[in-house]
């Protein structure tokens, strides 16, 4: 048993919705979450740079007592994961990658459209996935450019967004994809969105947060990191950013 803290890190807000999910399925562990904020988005940064801000932001956490880091942003996760197990290799890391596994064993049409930042689309894990996964499937690599800007201003139902949204959505929906993959965690935040923009028509959205909520529960089995039963858990929000930015990170986990 292990009451500290699980670390939560990503660019900005978007690994809120890997937070929100670590909070429902892990509801005795203590959480700390590291939103980036100075330097988002992270979409276009190159590889070196990603990896600095990474790890920086490991040692941050590491320094308030974390016992396992998930590193909520797909972007870094592409960029810097693997240098960080090596970096910290006493340290149980937790990365994403977009759902695409599961989205070309699924998809009838066989097209499925993935959504996220460059960073993401070029890595090395993406495209092995790809590889190992896609054989027979079309899959649409699209960029939301605009997206994670939208939700790091809070203009999720602005109309502008859902322009943003619509331009990239329908030619991926016009090529026959029946499931697009959201491959940032920045993205489900636009989900009511998408899912307008989509309407009535037969395609499913996805993302990797209930699977990443899965990857966290199995590694604290395996590690004895679990906390004990009934433990009080606290939340405790950080940023590179300045305060505001801080607080709109701790009321942005808990809005409905």
């Amino acid at each position: 048993m292990n009451n500290n803290p699980i670390g939560v890190y990503d660019s900005g807000f978007g690994g809120l919705s890997v937070w929100r999910e670590l909070h429902r399925v892990l509801p005795n562990e203590s959480l700390v979450y590291l939103g980036d904020g100075k330097n988002c988005p992270y979409g276009s940064l190159a590889v070196e740079q990603i990896r600095v801000l990474a790890e920086d932001a490991v040692k941050l956490l590491l320094e308030r007592g974390c016992k396992m880091i998930v590193v909520a942003c797909n972007t870094a996760t592409a960029a810097a994961i693997e240098y960080l197990r090596a970096k910290f290799s006493d340290v149980p890391f937790v990365g994403l990658e977009p759902a695409v596994k599961p989205a070309c064993l699924t998809t009838q049409s066989k097209v499925v459209g993935v959504i996220a930042t460059e960073r993401s689309l070029t890595g090395e894990k993406f495209l092995k996935t790809l590889a190992r996964y896609g054989d027979g499937v079309r899959v649409i690599k699209s960029i939301g450019r605009g997206f994670v800007e939208a939700v790091e201003q809070n203009a999720e139902q602005e109309e502008s967004t859902e322009q943003l949204v619509r331009e990239v959505i329908e030619p991926i929906i016009a090529e026959g994809a029946d499931i697009i993959v959201l491959g940032c965690t920045h993205y489900p935040f636009l989900r009511d969105v998408i899912e307008r923009v989509v309407g009535d028509r037969n395609v499913k959205i996805i993302d990797s947060g209930e699977a990443v909520g899965k990857r966290v529960e199995s590694l604290l089995d395996e590690h004895e990191l679990r906390a004990e039963s009934g433990h009080t858990p606290v939340y405790e929000f950080v940023t590179l950013a300045d305060e505001s930015y801080r607080k709109r990170l701790q009321e942005k986990a808990f809005a409905e």
